[in-house]
């Protein structure tokens, strides 16, 4: 009896040790979350020059070795996800004035990694044709002609912000911000534009629809929609020290306007968003070396 009531102990022993030597094998197999790194989350939103650049981000990082999720999302909600760390990247921030109501609650929270182009504006904008309107001040003297609409973007972008300053500040009464999508706005341009009728809308520079129309700028004494705009590149904060490689590129990472209107042609032509972006790199490998720390 002690013999067999000795091997059943035996025997359970020896089932305890088998389950535990194979939870630790599933263990191993699913790593600990440290070994292999999560692939980054990289945000932006779906303004063309913005859509360029992230996709030439993301092959360049690809190339490095790191595996990326591009996330498109709204402005408030990109610097909302940086914040909290949902997201970790991001090369699509307008400031000091595009986007300064986001950077105003969130920028503290946010690592402000660098400028990676200059040169850039935001305004109103209206067809050539329109010769009786050059300033802000103008639209109200053409209401009719407009239908009171100026026709904007994404209603999260920081520039409808803005715009709605405008209509309050240059006492556009009866004035209406139409919030539509940046594919949407050029959709309305495109049509109005062809029958040379009236039009107003939202714009900022670099875009490809100063090539393709003859398009200018209110004039905006009131100074509204700022001066020279800048596209920072962000990153939650220990971004740096979770992954200091993919921090080093993004902070190399500076590009000028006619590079970014290249890929922004191209795509605006047809062309996948992929293959645009994989066609500048192609071209300017010494930029692209330089950026990778080669």
């Amino acid at each position: 009896m002690e013999k067999k009531q000795r091997n059943l102990v035996i025997g359970a022993i020896a089932i305890v040790v088998v389950l535990i030597i194979a939870a630790v094998a599933v263990m191993g197999l699913g790593g600990d979350g440290d070994d292999e790194a999560e692939p980054i989350q990289f945000g932006y939103v779906l303004w063309e020059g913005e859509i360029a650049s992230t996709n030439v981000m993301t092959l360049v990082l690809e190339e490095a070795g790191f595996e990326v999720d591009m996330v498109n999302v709204d402005a408030g909600i990109m610097y909302q996800s940086l914040a909290s760390g949902d997201l970790d990247i991001s090369v699509s921030a307008w400031l000091p004035a595009t986007q300064a109501n986001y950077w105003e609650v969130y920028g503290d929270d946010i690592d402000d990694v660098g400028i990676n182009l200059d040169g850039c504006k935001i305004g109103l904008v209206v067809p050539t044709y329109m010769t009786d309107i050059n300033s802000i001040y103008d639209l109200a003297n053409c209401s009719d002609e407009l239908d009171a609409t100026i026709t904007g973007i994404d209603p999260g972008a920081g520039m409808m912000t803005n715009t709605q300053d405008a209509i309050d500040d240059y006492g556009l009464d009866g004035f209406t911000l139409m919030a539509s999508s940046s594919a949407g706005m050029l959709t309305q341009l495109t049509t109005l534009y062809e029958d040379e009728e009236y039009i107003v809308v939202t714009l900022w520079s670099p875009h490809w629809a100063f090539a393709e129309w003859d398009l200018k700028y209110l004039d905006d004494p009131l100074g509204v929609f700022g001066g020279e705009e800048y596209v920072h590149s962000l990153a939650r904060e220990g971004f740096s020290d979770d992954n200091p490689e993919a921090y080093a590129i993004l902070e190399r990472f500076s590009w000028t306007q006619e590079d970014i209107q290249s890929v922004m042609a191209d795509i605006a032509a047809g062309m996948d968003e992929v293959d645009a972006a994989q066609k500048w790199i192609d071209a300017n490998r010494d930029t692209v070396d330089a950026w990778l720390g080669l």
